[in-house]
Order: structure tokens, then sequence, then C-alpha cells
């Protein structure tokens, strides 16, 4: 067993591999249906899910010009409407040129690394912003959690590797490299995480390191022994899907678990854009 040269890596892969190798190994390489059920009520994880995704629907709209008075008459639930309320009031000072929902990939140790934006705005020459909308709910996140968390460290690496066409085709100096988390719950509290060389080599050091791990684990594991490591039963496994795989009990995953998990496949997927489909916006 082994990652085909065509495994394509992304900020949700290797945090699936940092957080527990083996649900890496189910999800990714065995490609096993999760089996255990949500625990919360299943329609309300799945309104929360569509509730984000309507979210960055709504906001890709507004990216792309259209007007937001025209766009709120759209919306008919009542969350939403207070989500998109925080949006419009608290506009984070950004460049002009805007590429909403677009993805971007680089090389990372023989595989495709693989970032998908909610939003680039750009300053070519001067300022490249990646801005990501979250919507979950309950305590804002501590800036110390976003800095480990691998999606602060992929997407403004991809961005610093392959941004050439945010920056009319020229290299892409880190330190104009700017990652903001805007928060639907606290829209006056984004989170901004800067960039520079040296974070840079850092990162392209352990991420290609990271990778490395990753391969040689598959490969021992489809030589024959053990499957790769389980999670040592914390939050990790209590809000874990792939549980009775490991036959153990799971709270299953809450609304807000699981919209960390859908954000490589969502909105992005939902709106089925590429690389080539999305002009930049200019405001």
């Amino acid at each position: 067993m082994s990652l085909p040269a065509s495994f394509a890596f992304s900020q949700a892969s290797l945090q699936d591999y940092v957080d527990c190798p083996r649900r890496f190994q189910l999800r990714y390489v065995e490609r096993l249906a999760w089996p255990t059920p949500v625990a919360e009520p299943m329609l309300e994880v799945e309104a929360h899910l569509a509730r984000g995704l309507d979210f960055h629907r709504l906001v890709y709209q507004h990216a792309l010009g259209l007007d937001p008075a025209t766009i709120g008459e759209s919306i008919s639930d009542a969350k939403l409407a207070m989500w998109w309320e925080a949006y419009l009031s608290h506009p984070l000072e950004l460049p002009e040129r805007r590429f909403p929902e677009i993805g971007v990939s680089t090389s990372l140790g023989g595989h495709r690394l693989v970032a998908q934006f909610d939003l680039v705005a750009a300053a070519p020459g001067e300022r490249l912003v990646i801005v990501d909308w979250k919507t979950n709910e309950g305590r804002r996140p501590r800036r110390e959690w976003l800095a480990k968390r691998l999606q602060t460290r992929v997407y403004r690496y991809v961005l610093a590797q392959a941004g050439q066409r945010f920056n009319q085709g020229e290299p892409v100096d880190p330190s104009w490299v700017e990652m903001i988390y805007w928060f639907a719950a606290f829209p006056a509290q984004p989170e901004r995480f800067g960039y520079d060389p040296a974070e840079l080599e850092q990162d392209r050091g352990d991420l290609e390191a990271l990778v490395g791990e990753i391969e040689a684990a598959v490969a021992q594991a489809g030589s024959g022994a053990a499957g790769l490591a389980q999670a040592r039963g914390d939050a990790t496994c209590r809000y874990c899907r792939y549980a009775s795989y490991c036959e153990r009990e799971a709270g299953a995953a809450t609304a807000d678990d699981l919209e960390g998990q859908a954000d490589e496949g969502a909105p992005g997927a939902g709106f089925d854009l590429g690389l080539e489909q999305v002009a930049e916006v200019e405001f």
C-alpha cells in the first residue's frame, strides 16, 4: 500500500494525519465511509452546514459585484441574516482586486499541495491577503490554536509559493502575504497572521517532513505491519466518526466539528469552481 503520485495533500488531510494517523488511513487511503451517526440531531447538523455554505455563497455573490441589498432579499433564515448583517457592518480593509472561491496548488515532496481559498485580495507588489470565513459557533478560537493549525501554515505557504497569478505573473515576496480569519459570531474580532521568508522556509521543511512521514507510514502499513497509529482516546476520538473502526465509542461529531472537515469540499465543491473559472473582481 502506498500513496499514488497523483495523491494531492490539503490542509484537511495533513491535519487529519497530525490529529490521528489512523483516521488519515481510513479516510484517504482506504476511503471508507463514515459509519458512526452524528451526535446532534441530523437535521440540526445538516442545517448548520447548509447555512455555512449559504453564507459563503452570499459573500461570493457580493465579491462578484452583486448589490448587497438584493442579496439580502434572498435570505429567509434568521441566523444567516444575522451573519450577513455582521459581514456588511464589519467590512475588512482589503486590496481592491478580489478572487473569490479559488484554488491554488504547488508541489510538495513529489505530490501536489492544494489550497481552496474563500477569498484572495491582491495589491500586486504590495499585499496578498487570504480571507477565510468561519461560521462555527461557540467560543472564538484562540490565536495560539489557530497559529498551529495546518490551515494557517498551508494556506500562507501555498500562496507565497504559487501566487504569481495574483501578482501579475511575478514571484511573491512572503512578507506580502497575510491570512485573516473572520468569524461570523465575532465579526469585530478577526484574527490576522502575517508571513515572512523565515516562516516560509520553516513551513517548507516541516511540510516536506510531514509528507515524508506519511508516505513512510502508509508504506509500512501496506507491507503487512500494523495500521497507522490511533489517537490516544481524547476528544479526537470522542468526536470522530471513524471511532467504531477502532472499536472505540464516539459521541460523534457536532455541527462545528464537521464544518472544519467540509472546508476542502465546500463551498468550493458546491460551486464547482476551478482555477480558470474565476476572474479577478476589482472594486
